[in-house]
């Protein structure tokens, strides 16, 4: 498929949780005319910690760096993860461009307001020692969620996220999340955008947020997701699959 625009953030490369392999075959089988980098790109937190980086991570960076000279403008902006990128904004690398945020005008007019969002995370903000606690407790729910998926794929049952369940049935992580979305849209009302499109939380979402269209293009750890705009200026959000649905083979009874 070819796209006005894609949005992806949140690819965490440079830990296991990464799904370098399906953000790859979705960047081969996609193709747009401006690739936004939404942030988290690099997980510069991880890879300080321990360093992990496999051949399919380096393949994703040559492969955002194909597309930017094969003619798609890709823009990124950093996020928290990956903040060391922030000493070189208004550069370009291979022809990629770093930026602090953005504005994205859509084919039928709207200006979107492009940031990766953690600047409206309190906790980012004012406890980082404690954000880099629920880093730490984030991986190890991801790593608990890919043995239980390799479980769950060994009996023919599809990808299933724990981490997201979780977020899901904790009141008080609902509670962020709502705070996260109203306070990014509010700004971006005042900023004078008619929508906003981040990253950070890893929820991909697509709502109307008193007036402002509020996007958030998810993750490439949990749900693969991507925010999308078509040629006619309508945005979707694209869910990649690329796991073969195992069908278990019929048991033969034999009849007496």
């Amino acid at each position: 498929m070819h796209y006005r625009a894609i949005f992806i953030s949140d690819l965490h490369l440079g830990t296991p949780g990464c799904q370098a392999d399906a953000l790859l075959d979705f960047l081969k089988e996609n193709t747009s005319d401006y690739l936004y980098l939404v942030g988290d790109i690099i997980d510069g937190w991880q890879l300080r910690r321990r360093w992990y980086w496999p051949q399919a991570h380096n393949d994703v960076i040559q492969k955002l760096l194909r597309k930017a000279r094969k003619g798609c403008r890709v823009i990124y902006v950093p996020g928290n993860h990956d903040e060391f990128a922030r000493h070189f904004l208004d550069h370009h690398f291979g022809g990629i461009e770093v930026v602090e945020e953005a504005v994205h005008k859509t084919a039928d007019g709207r200006q979107l307001w492009v940031i990766h969002g953690d600047y409206f995370d309190a906790v980012v903000q004012q406890a980082k020692w404690l954000a880099y606690v629920g880093d730490y407790l984030y991986e190890f729910t991801l790593k608990l969620n890919r043995y239980l998926n390799n479980m769950r794929g060994r009996l023919g049952l599809p990808y299933w996220s724990l981490s997201a369940y979780l977020k899901h049935k904790v009141k008080k992580a609902l509670n962020y999340v709502t705070d996260f979305e109203n306070a990014v849209a509010h700004e971006a009302a005042k900023h004078g955008y008619q929508g906003v499109v981040c990253g950070h939380i890893h929820r991909a979402e697509i709502r109307d947020v008193n007036g402002v269209l509020y996007c958030n293009d998810g993750d490439w750890v949990e749900s693969r997701s991507a925010l999308v705009e078509n040629e006619q200026g309508e945005l979707s959000l694209l869910y990649w699959q690329t796991e073969p649905v195992v069908i278990p083979k019929p048991q033969l009874v034999k009849v007496a």
